[in-house]
């Protein structure tokens, strides 16, 4: 029997109240193809209903792709999954509370494909204590329908005196993953794809949950023709195969052909990438650049640290150290926006699982994440603000983890407009919403478990940067250009502790010319 189906004949197997995981990093790995045609399916005929969608990292381009497409009213009841920012459709449907909505930290969910793979009760670790997903918190409950259904997805156990949380595993039904090239038999291959994901995991889970693993590729060889290198998910793994046309079969959203620069086929000239403009988003990522140790290991997250990795390049200092994304991607200049995930160069492609391993014992030297709200005490929320449910994405395991983390983004948020040049930076428009509050929303890192940790943390803006210390949060510099009171202290919803040696930060940060970074 062939093992090559249809993309409607897929969606035909998706059967009422079945567990549902998705495969795909933001836009990389994403089975576009069979993810239509489950929504073409819904659109006509109003089943499969009450789905509980599980994926481990965002999977979406912040508009309509990826699982944006199930963000159908009726479609899901329950959603588990580490981050959902750039899922707009699904958003509204947790926040309206017309689904239940868990949060787990990215890297529990990769791992917990393993567990549910090796019939393991979940996954036992530090990760998320004193965050909002600890059970003493808010135990990963996202909305109101979550904490109404009185389900609990993790919970606290003690272990020899020290505190632990358990997240459990669940039984997988069915699964959509992608790979570039599929045989006859069933084997699938990722050579061309930009991220390994967590294809095989997800794959073995659903196989010994006794569900239907289906892959979608864009080639289709005989049996046999693949090498056994390329081959990452065997074919007994693996019961179907859809061929997906090639405006589904993306490598990531930013790019409508394919780039060997990516998947690691080939290594692109550094000096043919362009160089960023100056502005305010250059200023953070030039700030953090000043943190950079060689032969370090550094993660980035999305959004402005990325201009860390653009800065690093600029300045000729890539080769000396190893940046690394939580999609497994390690070396080269991670791309940014709606394609990060993906690097250029990359030295080695980890599975995401993989990464998660190096990253949870502490392989981490420096990390550079954003943040949306920071309290007083250093506490700071990336999860849940402004009316949206975002998740936390790796941003648990990697800021609780590292050696030293930056938090790393402008001062306020929402219209922000900067003038830089002469070595200093003015203020032309503030933004609307400050981030510097009282209270944040949600605990997405806990200040008083990095103390009790012993973490280095600073707090870096385009105009200020701060650290964390045992009263709270010290400014420690401030930007040339920039006055004390009228634009850091009257955006800021309390007064900072204030250093005794209160620094300018350096004037080559706010000029054109390269700053001649060295090691």
């Amino acid at each position: 029997m062939s093992k090559i189906i249809s993309a409607e004949y897929a969606a035909s197997l998706v059967e009422d109240g079945m567990t549902l995981a998705l495969g795909g990093f933001v836009g990389s790995g994403v089975p576009e193809e069979l993810l239509i045609g489950l929504k073409e399916r819904y659109l006509s005929t109003k089943t499969p209903r009450d789905l509980t969608l599980f994926h481990c990292a965002a999977v979406g381009d912040g508009k309509s792709r990826g699982a944006n497409h199930l963000g159908l009213e009726g479609l899901i009841k329950k959603l588990v999954c580490g981050h959902i920012g750039l899922e707009p459709e699904l958003n509204k449907l947790v926040v309206e509370n017309k689904l239940s909505a868990f949060m787990i930290p990215q890297g529990v969910s990769a791992h917990l494909l393993r567990a549910i793979g090796g019939k393991k009760p979940g996954v036992l670790t530090h990760v998320g204590l004193k965050t909002y997903a600890d059970p003493r918190l808010e135990g990963c409950k996202a909305n109101q329908s979550a904490i109404d259904s009185k389900e609990e997805v993790v919970t606290l156990l003690d272990i020899e005196g020290k505190d632990y949380l358990l997240y459990k595993s669940f039984p997988i039904d069915i699964c959509f993953i992608k790979g570039s090239v599929g045989d006859t038999d069933g084997n699938i291959s990722l050579q061309k794809e930009a991220v390994f994901s967590d294809q095989l995991e997800m794959a073995n889970a659903t196989r010994n949950s006794g569900g239907i693993v289906i892959a979608q590729v864009e080639n289709i060889v005989e049996a046999g023709t693949l090498k056994a290198h390329d081959v990452k998910v065997h074919g007994f793994m693996v019961d179907y195969i859809v061929l997906g046309k090639k405006e589904n079969n993306l490598q990531i959203w930013t790019s409508d052909c394919y780039r060997p620069e990516l998947s690691g086929e080939y290594k692109l000239p550094l000096e043919d990438m362009e160089i960023m403009e100056l502005n305010h988003r250059k200023v953070c990522g030039r700030r953090g650049a000043l943190e950079l140790k060689k032969n370090c290991l550094i993660n980035l997250g999305i959004g402005i640290p990325d201009a860390v990795a653009a800065v690093a390049s600029e300045e000729g200092l890539s080769n000396d150290i190893t940046l690394s994304i939580e999609s497994g991607a390690l070396g080269g200049v991670p791309v940014g926006g709606i394609g990060i995930g993906a690097t250029v160069n990359p030295e080695s492609i980890y599975k995401q699982p993989d990464i998660f391993d190096v990253y949870d014992g502490g392989g981490i030297d420096l990390t550079f994440l954003g943040a949306a709200e920071i309290d007083p005490k250093g506490n700071v929320n990336v999860s849940k603000f402004g009316g949206r449910v975002v998740g936390p994405g790796g941003f648990i395991n990697i800021s609780q983890n590292s050696k030293k983390v930056c938090f790393t983004g402008t001062f306020t948020a929402g219209g922000l407009k900067t003038k830089i040049e002469n070595g200093k930076i003015d203020i032309v428009n503030e933004g609307k919403d400050i981030k510097f509050k009282n209270q944040v929303e949600q605990v997405s890192f806990s200040a008083e478990y990095a103390l009790e940790s012993g973490q280095e943390v600073l707090y870096i803006t385009e105009r200020a940067v701060f650290q964390l210390t045992d009263e709270g949060i010290m400014l420690i510099e401030i930007a040339p250009g920039i006055d004390l009171d009228e634009d850091i202290l009257k955006y800021m919803d309390f007064k900072p502790i204030i250093s005794d040696d209160l620094k300018i930060m350096d004037e080559k940060i706010f000029k054109n010319e390269p700053m001649g970074l060295k090691f």
